[in-house]
């Protein structure tokens, strides 16, 4: 059996919003522990052009569903950003979880050549189904999945490599 489309997106994408979900529950149980208030990861910023932990992940909870979403040809779920809590964004990165996984296999496979366009304030990016996954989607996503896990061991959490990585549960080998 070859590596299929859906295979290079949807599992990944859904590993890692776990990941992302894992890094909340560690930062809140510091935070806990530590009598550290959760406002400070919540408005922590890595730089001062640069957006705190809440939008970072909703920019990661919708460049998973529009990818997904684009990837099957289809619309993705409209969610207003609006989360402040560490229970709203574990609440977002669930939606965003639930959503990705109603779209099949059959959905995107085969689909490797079909036109993705991506608009744009000042006109559109076109790509093919595949590139737009390799070139854009996958960097995208993992661009502000890296950037929330930067923000939160920025204040203290003890999160680690594997920890990204495999997040509660280390992967699987054969």
């Amino acid at each position: 059996m070859s590596l299929t489309l859906y295979d290079i997106s949807i599992p990944p994408i859904l590993r890692t919003l776990g990941n992302l979900s894992v890094f909340l529950d560690n930062a809140e149980a510091y935070a806990s522990a530590n009598n550290k208030p959760l406002s400070a990861f919540l408005e922590a910023k890595l730089a001062d052009d640069m957006h705190p932990l809440p939008r970072q992940i909703q920019m990661a909870s919708d460049g998973a569903k529009s990818a997904g979403a684009r990837l099957a040809g289809i619309e993705p779920p409209s969610m207003p950003d609006t989360e402040t809590t560490f229970p709203e964004l574990k609440a977002r990165i669930a939606a965003t979880v639930a959503f990705l996984q109603t779209i099949k296999p059959e959905q995107i496979n085969g689909r490797e050549d079909a036109t993705v366009d991506l608009p744009l304030p000042n006109g559109k990016l076109t790509f093919t189904a595949r590139d737009f996954l390799l070139q854009f989607a996958q960097p995208n996503f993992m661009f502000h999945v890296v950037t929330a896990y930067a923000l939160l061991r920025s204040q203290g959490a003890p999160l680690g490599k594997m920890m990204f990585l495999a997040g509660a549960s280390p992967p699987t080998t054969v």
